[in-house]
Parts: structure tokens; C-alpha cells; sequence
């Protein structure tokens, strides 16, 4: 019986591994992404004279309700995507703040 075990789990790991290495791939790619988006949301905020103009609460609004649509249209959880994208969107706003060159 103790055979049986080592042998279900050393193939239930086997299995696990692979998915990882999945998940590592689409770790990579997200990387890229952004790194992408780093480079657009640079591009914006040089364009911006006041640190006021960093928060756009309408666009953030917009935005998050875009992507519970289309997380529904795909079949994705949009309390996933909302919890990814809000977060996304913090981080972007704190990088802008820190960014800000501007007087």
C-alpha cells in the first residue's frame, strides 16, 4: 500500500511541476506586459503638469467597469481581475507620484 502511495504522489508532483513551469511561462510573459505598460504610463506622465492630474477616479471607474464586462464575456472570476487591475492601478499611481517631476 505504501508503493502505491509514493508512486500516486511522485506523479501528482510530476504533474504540479508542470503546470508550474506553465505558471512560470505566463510569469515571464506578464513581465513583458509590464514592462510595456511601465513605458506607456512614463509617456503619460511626462505629459502631466500637476500632481493632481496623476488620480483620474472617472478613468479608474472606466476602466474597472471594462474589465468586469469583458472578465464576464471570457469566463474569467471579475473579482479576480478587479482585485489584479485595481492593484495594478495603485502600484501605477504610486509610481507616478514618485515619478513626478514636475513644479
Amino acid at each position: 500500500m505504501q508503493n502505491k502511495y509514493n508512486i500516486y504522489v511522485a506523479m501528482k508532483n510530476k504533474n504540479i511541476n508542470f503546470i508550474r513551469k506553465k505558471l512560470d511561462s505566463l510569469d515571464d510573459k506578464f513581465l513583458q506586459l509590464i514592462k510595456k505598460r511601465s513605458v506607456l504610463v512614463s509617456k503619460i506622465l511626462k505629459e502631466k503638469k500637476f500632481k493632481n492630474q496623476i488620480i483620474d477616479r472617472k478613468r479608474i471607474k472606466v476602466i474597472l467597469s471594462k474589465i468586469k464586462k469583458k472578465s464576464l464575456k471570457k469566463n474569467i472570476d471579475p473579482k479576480i481581475t478587479r482585485k489584479i487591475w485595481s492593484s495594478m492601478i495603485k502600484a501605477y499611481i504610486d509610481y507616478e507620484f514618485r515619478n513626478f517631476n514636475k513644479k
